[in-house]
Parts: C-alpha cells; sequence; structure tokens
C-alpha cells in the first residue's frame, strides 16, 4: 500500500462518479462493457459492506445520439439537403436519462444488485428542507444496501449554460458528486475519466507526467489543461475544481480512469493509481513530490559534508545510531509485528515472511556489527600506492568514496541497517527503495537512524524513496547516482538491470550447490549439508542443489544424507538420475531457488561432472566441496568460477559479517569492481593524487621520468 494511501483501510462510505467520455463511445452510443465492469465492482464492493452512490454523466450525450438517429429516420430528401440544425439539449437529456437509467436497471439487477434513481437540480439543494430530505434518504437507501444514482435533472434546469455559483452550489456533476460526498459524509470520492488521472500537461503530450498528489500550492500554476470533454461538459479543469472543493472540506478524492475493469478497487487497496486530492497533501509534499533528481542531488551533497569531518566524528556518528537503535527496540519490534501480520495476512510466502521477520536479538546483533564497522580502520584516504614519477613529483593512488547508491531491496529490514552503516562509515550518500511488505518497518529505522545525523551534514544523507513510482525516473540518473545494488529476487535483479545505464552490483539468484566427494567424511558431510540447507533456508547462500558422487550411492552415505535431510522436513526434487535412481519427484528445473526447505539432488560422475553442473546450472554465487583428498579440493576451489569457493565449510559463510567485514549490502556475482559479500572495501573507488613542484610536461622534453615504487610510509 502507498504511505500516502493508508487511509483507504478507513474507507465505507463512498462517491463514484462517472463521466460522458466513460459512459458512452466515440460514436455517441453506451459503452455497455464499460458500464458492466462498472457495475460488476459496485457489487462487488456492495458485498463486502462499502455503502456506494453513483453520479453518473452521459444522459446529453445518450440522447442527442438517439434524437439524430430518430430525426434521420423521419426525414425526407429535402431535409437532407439543409443544414443540420443543433438538437435543444434538454430534449436530449429528457430522452437520455430514460435509456440511461434503463440499462443501470438492468446491469445491477442481473448483478442482484438494487438501485434507486434521484435526478437533481440546483433547486432541491437551495431549499433546506429538500436539502435535509434528500440527505435522510440517501442514508436510508445506503443502511438497506441500495445504490442510489445521481444526475443533474437537465431537462428541466434553468441553467443555461456551466457557471460556478458562489454560493457552493453544484455547477455540473462532477461537482454534484463533490457536493453530495459533503452531504451525506463521504470518506471518498472517486472521479472516472478516460485518462489515469491529473497530468501536468495534456496527455497526450510526450512531455505530461502523471501527477500521483496534487498539491495546490505547487500544482496549480504549473499544470497546463487540454481540450474539455468530448461529449460532456466538464473536462479535467472541472474534476480538478470539484477535487479541490472537496478534499478541502476534509473528503479525500481520487481522479483515475474508468476505463479500467478494477480500479477502483485497487484505489480502496491503496495502491498509487491515478492523481490523489487530500487536505494534508501538503505536509506530504517534502516526502512524495521531491523530485528523483532532488533527492539524489540531496544526498550527493550531504555526502560530501560527511568525507569532510574527522573520522572519529564518523565513528561517533555510528556508535549513536548503534546506541539509539537498541533504545527505540520495543518501537521498532512493534512496527516490525504489524508488517509480518499484515504480510501473512496478504497471504506471502513463508520465505519472503521469514525474511522480513525480526527475530528477538537481531537489533542486540545489528548493533553490534555497526559498532564493529566503526571501529574499522578508516576507509577514506587511504595511500594505496605510492610512485615516483620524476624527481620531486609524487603520485599517490587514494581510496574514496563511489558518491551515490541506490539500493533496491525486497523483504528484510535489517538490511537497511546494515547499508546505512556501510555508507556512513564510507562516505557514500544513499537511496533507500525497501519493498512495501516492510514499510513500517523500513520508516522506523530510517527515522531512528537520520535523527542522529547532526544538521551540519544534513538528514537527507539517507534518502528513503517512498513510491515504487519514482524508480523509473531513479534509474535515469546516471549522472548523479553512482550504484545501484538490487537486492532481491531474480526477476527484481534483471528488471533492474535492463532498465538502467548505471552500474549495477548484485546477483539475480543464488543457485549454491554442495558437492559431496567419494572421499568425503560422513559425519563431516551429514554436517555441512545440514547446515548449509536448514540453517536459514530463505537466505540466498543456502544450499539447493546437493551434487553426490556416483559411489556414494552403493556406499550407503547417500541415502542416509538423504534421511537426514528430510528428517528435518526438507522436500527433496531429484535431477534426471537422481529421479530415476531415487524414485524422487522430478526437479522443474536444475536451476531453481527454492529459498525454503526444498532443494535438488544430482548424482553425479565425478569432480569434473559436478563443475560442468555448476558451471551450466549454478549462479556462480557461493558452492562447496566436501572431500578429504586435498588435490581434488584444490582443483575444485581453482575451477569454480563463483564468487565464493569453499572446502569442508557450509555455504552459510558466505556473509559480510563471518567474513569480518561488519555487514554487507548485499552478495555481487559481478566480475568488475567487487564480488562476493560485499563489505567497506565494495564501496569505495580509488582516485589520483599528484604532488609536484611545478613541472610541466612540454613534450617530455627534459623530465627523466623513474617511476619508482615508494614505501607507503615514505615522507613527502
Amino acid at each position: 500500500m502507498d504511505p500516502t494511501r493508508a487511509f483507504m483501510t478507513d474507507v465505507k462510505r463512498l462517491i463514484v462518479k462517472v463521466g460522458t467520455a466513460v459512459v458512452t463511445r466515440h460514436d455517441g452510443r453506451l459503452a455497455v462493457g464499460r458500464l458492466g465492469a462498472l457495475c460488476e465492482q459496485l457489487k462487488e464492493l456492495n458485498s463486502h459492506g462499502y455503502e456506494i452512490v453513483l453520479v453518473t454523466s452521459g444522459a446529453v450525450g445518450l440522447g442527442r445520439q438517439r434524437l439524430r438517429y430518430r430525426k434521420l429516420v423521419n426525414s425526407s430528401l429535402a431535409d437532407l439537403q439543409n443544414p443540420p440544425v443543433e438538437l435543444d439539449g434538454k430534449a436530449c437529456a429528457a430522452v437520455g436519462q430514460n435509456s440511461l437509467m434503463a440499462l443501470y436497471d438492468t446491469l445491477f439487477s442481473q448483478l442482484d444488485v438494487t438501485s434507486s434513481q434521484h435526478l437533481v437540480t440546483d433547486t432541491d439543494f437551495r431549499n433546506d428542507s429538500c436539502r435535509t430530505q434528500l440527505s435522510e434518504t440517501v442514508k436510508s437507501l445506503l443502511a438497506l444496501k441500495v445504490i442510489p444514482v445521481f444526475n443533474e435533472n437537465d431537462a428541466v434546469s434553468t441553467r443555461r449554460a456551466p457557471y460556478e455559483d458562489s454560493s457552493g452550489i453544484f455547477w455540473d456533476n462532477d461537482s454534484l458528486a463533490g457536493l453530495l460526498a459533503t452531504e451525506v459524509k463521504a470518506d471518498l470520492l472517486v472521479l472516472l475519466s478516460d485518462v489515469e488521472g491529473l497530468y501536468s500537461g495534456p496527455p497526450s503530450d510526450p512531455g505530461s507526467k502523471l501527477i500521483h498528489t496534487y498539491i495546490q500550492e505547487k500544482h496549480q500554476a504549473e499544470i497546463t489543461f487540454g481540450d474539455k470533454s468530448r461529449l460532456g461538459r466538464g473536462g479535467m479543469t472541472a474534476k480538478v475544481d470539484a477535487a479541490v472543493c472537496a478534499a478541502s472540506s476534509g473528503i479525500p478524492v481520487v481522479i483515475t480512469s474508468g476505463y479500467a475493469t478494477d480500479n477502483i478497487i485497487k484505489v480502496l487497496e491503496g495502491k498509487p493509481v491515478g492523481t490523489l486530492f487530500h487536505k494534508d497533501a501538503h505536509l506530504w509534499a517534502s516526502v512524495k513530490e521531491v523530485s528523483a533528481r532532488e533527492m539524489a542531488v540531496a544526498a550527493r551533497e550531504c555526502s560530501r559534508r560527511l568525507q569532510t569531518i574527522k573520522s572519529e566524528d564518523r565513528r561517533k556518528l555510528l556508535l549513536g545510531i548503534a546506541d539509539a537503535l537498541q533504545a527505540n527496540e520495543s518501537s521498532i519490534m512493534a512496527e516490525n509485528a504489524a508488517d509480518v501480520a499484515a504480510a501473512e495476512a496478504e497471504g506471502y510466502e513463508k520465505a519472503l515472511i521469514s525474511r522480513l521477520a525480526l527475530k528477538p536479538g537481531k537489533i542486540a546483533a545489528l548493533a553490534k556489527s555497526i559498532r564493529v564497522i566503526a571501529d574499522m580502520e578508516e576507509p577514506i584516504g587511504r595511500i594505496l600506492k605510492k610512485t615516483e614519477l620524476a624527481d620531486g613529483l609524487i603520485l599517490e593512488k587514494t581510496s574514496c568514496p563511489l558518491g551515490v547508491l541506490l539500493i533496491i531491496f525486497e523483504s528484510r529490514p535489517d538490511a537497511l541497517v546494515q547499508i546505512a552503516s556501510l555508507t556512513i562509515r564510507t562516505g557514500n550518500g544513499l537511496l533507500l527503495k525497501g519493498g512495501k511488505e516492510a514499510r513500517r518497518s523500513n520508516a522506523i529505522l530510517h527515522k531512528i537512524i537520520t535523527s542522529v545525523i547532526p544538521e551540519s551534514i544534513g538528514d537527507k544523507l539517507i534518502g528513503l524513496v517512498a513510491s515504487r513510482e519514482d524508480i523509473p525516473d531513479l534509474l535515469k540518473l546516471d549522472d548523479v547516482i553512482d550504484l545501484v545494488i538490487p537486492r532481491g529476487s531474480n526477476s527484481l535483479v534483471s528488471k533492474i538491470k535492463s532498465s538502467t545505464k548505471i552500474p549495477v552490483l548484485g546477483h539475480a539468484d543464488g543457485v549454491c550447490h554442495v558437492y559431496v566427494d567419494k572421499s568425503a567424511n560422513t559425519d563431516m558431510a551429514k554436517k555441512v549439508v545440514l547446515d548449509a540447507k536448514i540453517d536459514y533456508p530463505a537466505a540466498c547462500n543456502t544450499m539447493e542443489t546437493l551434487l553426490v558422487h556416483q559411489d556414494l550411492s552403493s556406499t550407503g552415505l547417500l541415502n542416509e544424507l538423504l534421511a537426514e535431510l528430510q528428517r528435518e522436513g526438507v522436500t527433496l526434487h531429484g535431477g534426471p538420475r537422481a529421479s530415476s535412481f531415487l524414485e524422487l519427484p522430478e526437479a522443474q528445473s536444475l536451476h531453481h531457488e527454492y529459498s525454503s526447505l526444498a532443494c535438488t539432488v544430482e548424482i553425479v560422475d565425478d569432480m569434473e561432472a559436478a563443475i560442468d553442473h555448476i558451471h551450466q546450472h549454478g549462479s556462480s554465487h557461493t558452492d562447496c566441496i566436501i572431500t578429504e583428498d586435498h588435490e581434488v579440493a584444490e582443483m575444485f576451489l581453482h575451477r569454480v568460477d563463483s564468487a565464493a569457493v569453499f572446502h569442508n565449510a557450509s555455504t552459510r559463510f558466505c556473509d559480510g559479517a563471518r567474513f569480518g567485514l561488519g555487514a554487507e549490502v548485499g552478495v555481487s556475482t559481478s566480475r568488475i569492481h567487487a564480488r562476493g559479500p560485499v563489505g567497506v572495501e565494495g564501496l569505495l573507488t580509488t582516485r589520483w593524487v599528484l604532488r609536484g613542484s611545478g613541472q610541466v610536461v612540454n613534450g617530455d622534453k627534459g623530465v627523466v621520468y623513474s617511476h619508482k615504487d615508494l614505501s607507503l610510509k615514505t615522507q613527502i
């Protein structure tokens, strides 16, 4: 759910207004399919206890189409030679209203829903008694689960042209919907249009962008409206006026497309469809309406200030964050519990919920890892290489921050803490986008961490991206953002890689192998295999495929390994040979990340076959051999082309904290820059510092190059 739409969970009574462009097709005929889909949505909501009032346009347009046809049928040949005469709008309204309501009645009756018709004019609202009675009637109908259908009675209206009455009486069906929302104290008003919502310019203009949250102070002067409705009177201008008026009265409004078959339901689910109008929208501006570029630039500026402070001050900042996390542990755990409960209610997979949950002791462990990072050697400005180019001309290669990092991660809120700590230690700026399932956890962790950052640096050093709608814009900022690190599913990482020019560091999946060689120690093999699978099945470094030397099928070790796994509740799937020999269900794919208590088992001829299998079906993450033959082990370690290769040790050791890195931003299977668990060093790059005393190139005349390596301790 979009954080700015969390209030949708409290909506019970809503007004839905459908425009002429949605009700009718381009030729003026009724859009029966769209109206059917609309009525089905309203039926579903009605059955779930929502109270719904429908305000519909379309009567004039429909009546005009029917009267034109009737006039054509009754015209003589001479009549057809005369210029067409514009039909009376009130006559069109009278004819169209009858047909429109007949269709609504038929559609709702087919869905076992009762509807009622209400034709109103200004007069009904100018008279206090009529106004009160109308409101009471609607409330009575809603209590009976009836859907009242309203339309302005244009056939008898004394208005000759649309106008805005200063007393607040409605002037078209959009403003009628807003007025009704106020009268019946609705919780939400949905205005259905023929476009996705309010755009910054005409929707047909390629440069126009959909506005997700309307802020009057920001957008009123920026928006350029296109043409009015092709059939109705209002168009987008009328919708915006009605939405602003209703929102100022405390009723949230969403303008969205009526062409989609489920947009009303999506709105009520809190999904970011259409344009939201809310009386508190201006308070969200700093979070929601800051552009992607502004957020990235702010992070870069703050990171440059962070780099200027002393190493000890950065250390104290991290220690302060560790203390703040432990001081607020109960609040963090409460928000995390709410996330877990919501994820369970939504039916998320157990593996995701496992990654989402912060288990007891996790906050203390995170605080400990932050303190380890704080006490590390200063990473910025370290001299890595010193060379004398010529007499008095000294070149240094030094470490420096990468710049601004964009980390996109799913599920694990503890990743936010680890990533933030590493970026502060390395002097980088940071933009974070977590999964919606961890919204509450991420928000409170971000708030606690940024509250410790001093004003002299700025809390925009670490930005929390509020909506996934911002991600495409961020991925275009290759001039501001220096590295993207996606942490999550194969589909997430692959999508990010294909959507940006910014370098991407990460791994698409973690298909880790354990190969048990014929010389493996039985007890060791059981212990390592079990740990690699059951210690934390949802992790990316867990064993997903067990490869076993064919000779072990006759010694009994293969069966013992499988029995141990099954005893721990692991579901086994077989490769082609194993499924036939062991009568296991065949795995759908040999390249599969289960992230749960399940794995693939395959029998291989020897180590060579195991390496071939790993290269063909693995993900270059972490692979392990269990053997007592050291020659075989060394061949495996040198030939398997993975980020981490182990001998007689669980794949679960592939972790930044276990490697002594303090924490990690992720595990990289890339071959450029960083590989394996990425800690402090993976978030640094290098630059060259040249110190001279007035030397010039001048065609290299008179320059005697020495290119002599100097000790890093050599004084300049």
